[in-house]
């Protein structure tokens, strides 16, 4: 567990403070934070008035945000503190209704449809700016015992067992950004599709990529809250793009990706966009959406490392047709129609290691085994994995 300590400090954020400049063929005109987020108009004016109005000192914002029922939906809600946290004992435990988010079901529950949110993580809220904060937290049932898709308990528990290995995660969080009209961003309409043998959309610019301005509020949101964001970039489908987290010491990786998660939703609200984290949105004629693990321990980073790497590699390897049922969110189903050779994909029935091939189950690159040292990358875990899932599973090898 850990907490970012901002008492009597002032954070200022480029994202949410200063003015930014559109330009629009003929004219070029101001807008304010809020028009950026959507039409800019009278309703824009009229929220960033009360975005801005003068604060207490002695209220501060906590949005509490978990994971649902569903195993990929977020939730959250807010509450008032009297005073900033200054460490995560500070934060209060909270509750929810679990009968409106699918951990209570029947009638039988709705007499105790408590759900307990313990406070695991905090961070910075790039929305409303320090001191308010973003609390990620674990969910409980009212007998004291983890939700179903609370996984990040046996993970934490799994991580511990190697910390002196101090193990490092890095991922990779690919998405699809959609319109209203569920159609990719960028695609022709309506219902029109780009030229599949078109490679211009990986890391490309202008007319071959669509949702810039969403991924860079996202990338300058995500660095103010306090998360190890890495970096990002448009991928192989157009409408679809990837951040990055770490690489990060044990459980942090997997909570960044979770927090990743929610901001890139929140932002979509301004834009009118949704957010799609399935494995193939699009079917079998276009690329796939995955969440790639790198991984590494104190042995596999220093000298002769790649030993252990290729050991590892050979535990999951043997142990995937277990594994990959854990690695997408209908045990294995969505990966099915993901992992099929094609568009950098490995096969979902068998697990191969390669040196350099994105077409491998997991990937070492060349410069791992020219100095000897370092991480391999685990490509097969879906876009809508649980990252606490994927981390524990990788975790476990090297017990």
């Amino acid at each position: 567990m850990y907490c970012f300590k901002t008492c009597g400090k002032v954070f200022r954020s480029i994202f949410l403070s200063k003015n930014l400049v559109h330009k629009n063929m003929k004219h070029v005109y101001y807008l304010t934070t809020s028009s950026v987020f959507g039409h800019p108009g009278p309703h824009d004016a009229y929220y960033n008035y009360f975005l801005n109005l003068p604060f207490p000192k002695n209220k501060i914002f906590a949005t509490y945000v978990w994971i649902d029922a569903s195993g990929i939906n977020l939730r959250s809600k807010d509450r008032i503190l009297d005073k900033e946290p200054c460490d995560l004992e500070m934060v209060p435990k909270w509750s929810y209704d679990g009968s409106s988010t699918g951990h209570s079901t029947g009638q039988s529950d709705l007499k105790d449809s408590d759900i307990t949110l313990l406070p695991v993580a905090v961070y910075r809220d790039p929305f409303r700016k320090s001191p308010h904060i973003i609390v990620l937290c674990e969910t409980y049932s009212s007998e004291g015992l983890p939700t179903p898709t609370n996984h990040r308990v046996s993970s934490a528990i799994t991580l511990s067992k190697i910390c002196d290995q101090e193990p490092w995660f890095g991922i990779e969080q690919e998405y699809t950004m959609f319109d209203r009209d569920h159609w990719p961003l960028g695609w022709p309409k309506p219902r029109g599709y780009p030229d599949q043998d078109s490679k211009n959309s990986y890391c490309g610019v202008g007319e071959h990529v669509a949702g810039r301005e969403i991924a860079e509020c996202h990338a300058r949101a995500c660095i103010y809250s306090g998360m190890d964001y890495d970096g990002s970039n448009a991928e192989v489908m157009n409408g679809s793009w990837e951040f990055q987290v770490g690489p990060t010491l044990g459980i942090k990786a997997a909570d960044d990706i979770w927090i990743g998660r929610y901001l890139l939703n929140r932002i979509a609200e301004h834009f009118d966009v949704i957010i799609s984290f399935h494995p193939k949105p699009m079917g079998d004629g276009h690329a796939g959406i995955g969440c790639h693990h790198n991984f590494s321990t104190k042995k596999m980073r220093a000298d002769q490392g790649v030993t252990e790497i290729k050991r590892i590699c050979k535990i999951l390897c043997d142990q995937h047709e277990n594994i990959i049922k854990s690695y997408d969110l209908k045990d294995g189903e969505d990966n099915k129609k993901r992992l099929v050779g094609k568009f950098e994909t490995s096969s979902y029935d068998s697990c191969r290691v390669g040196i350099s091939d994105r077409s491998a189950s997991i990937r070492i690159q060349k410069k791992v085994i020219s100095e000897g040292k370092g991480y391999f990358e685990d490509r097969r875990p879906a876009g809508n994995c649980d990252p606490y899932m994927v981390c524990g599973l990788i975790a476990k090898t090297c017990i």
